[in-house]
């Protein structure tokens, strides 16, 4: 049991990291980014290639961020010039395409098949609750630079962007900047918590990285509240526990199919986040009123 509940504090912790990412190019700059699960995707197999050719884990979990830092640019230079909603689309369509390549080069990622046997962050008895303190740490260090950003000029700057761009434009800040580095910034997040996907499941494949990823993460911050770090962190706790907890549905309804327990497992998610949309929109951290 207790192997099992480091598991899935693991799995939380991993979408707390895509969360705070996220949190931080739509809660601090109104950036509506639908394809987040391309740096996730991008970081999980970096990290796993990396590895198993030789490269430290611990250097390849860095390295597959960066790589995920610098798969943003171009994203973020298409929001210099297109709308929220059309820029959500936009990314959308790039993680797919990220998908799709991934399932196509075979000579790389091993398509379909997808990457078996990928090494460990740590061995042992253990492993895993070595596993969960160093990306706990992980975490506690991603929203403790996240903090810093939002209490300095950077951060007063997103916001300002956030809340009316052409005013920032107006006073002379060149918000494209702005745009690029926090999108990177929010991206390297994404490929970290990919790689510590790939090396605790150690198995990775295309269909793990579809975009209902995306909106799980979406979920978490919508949860947790949008704007807030500790919402990021709790809000993906809770939303993993509701995934794991939904599974047990099926032990209260005899004679229910496995394919009627998971719809059943989407309509009860789907109920709470309606229901926390109409009776807590902030979020259990977020202020009255907005993010």
């Amino acid at each position: 049991m207790s192997a099992y509940l480091i598991a899935i504090c693991i799995i939380g912790l991993i979408y707390a990291l895509l969360a705070i990412g996220l949190n931080i190019e739509y809660g601090e700059t109104g950036l509506i980014n639908f394809g987040h699960v391309a740096y996730f995707a991008i970081g999980a197999y970096a990290s796993a290639l990396l590895s198993l050719r030789g490269v430290p884990v611990s250097l390849s979990i860095l390295l597959a961020g960066l790589l995920a830092a610098v798969a943003a640019i171009p994203i973020g230079f298409a929001a210099l010039r297109l709308k929220d909603d059309y820029f959500a689309i936009v990314t959308l369509g790039f993680a797919e395409a990220v998908r799709i390549a991934i399932q196509q080069e075979e000579w790389l990622t091993h398509g379909v098949q997808g990457i078996a046997a990928i090494p460990g962050l740590a061995a042992g008895a253990s492993g895993n609750s070595v596993f969960l303190a160093i990306l706990l740490l992980v975490v506690l260090c991603a929203m403790g630079s996240v903090y810093l950003i939002q209490h300095s000029a950077f951060g007063r700057v997103l916001r300002a962007i956030r809340d009316n761009e052409v005013a920032v434009v107006a006073l002379g800040k060149r918000t494209a900047g702005f745009k690029v580095k926090v999108l990177m910034f929010g991206s390297f997040f994404g490929g970290v918590a990919g790689a510590f996907y790939s090396h605790f499941i150690s198995f990775i494949s295309p269909e793990q990285f579809v975009a209902l990823v995306t909106f799980y993460v979406w979920m978490s911050i919508i949860l947790g509240g949008v704007g807030t770090m500790r919402g990021s962190l709790v809000g993906s706790l809770v939303l993993v526990l509701l995934l794991e907890g939904s599974r047990f549905i099926g032990d209260f309804l005899p004679g229910v199919s496995d394919l009627q327990v998971a719809h059943l497992r989407l309509g009860v998610i789907g109920f709470i986040l309606v229901m926390f949309s109409l009776y807590r929109p902030q979020g259990l951290f977020g202020k009255e009123g907005g993010a």
